[in-house]
């Protein structure tokens, strides 16, 4: 399912206008991407959580030339599914 796809269904499901539901999922999307570079989790219960995960510095290796690289510390967000939303499949 892509983005267009997604936005039918919302509009289908909830009576809205496919216009009132690409808005809907844009601010959806804006909030929860406002709330993790705050810091913040986003907690939907039933569906899962938004977070920031942080991972360390760590030593790689070039699969070119095999040389040791170091890499460093980053951010990356996550998502982890809640209990109800595993339980559908």
């Amino acid at each position: 399912m892509n983005k267009v796809t997604l936005i039918s269904k919302i509009a289908e499901k909830s009576g809205l206008s496919k216009k009132q539901a690409e808005v809907a999922l844009a601010a959806f999307i804006d909030s929860v991407t406002e709330a993790l570079k705050e810091g913040d989790k986003v907690q939907l219960m039933g569906f899962g959580t938004f977070e920031i995960k942080e991972r360390g510095a760590r030593t790689g290796r070039n699969p070119a030339t095999g040389e040791t690289i170091d890499i460093p510390a980053s951010k990356a967000p996550a998502f982890k599914a809640g209990k109800g939303f595993r339980d559908e499949f």
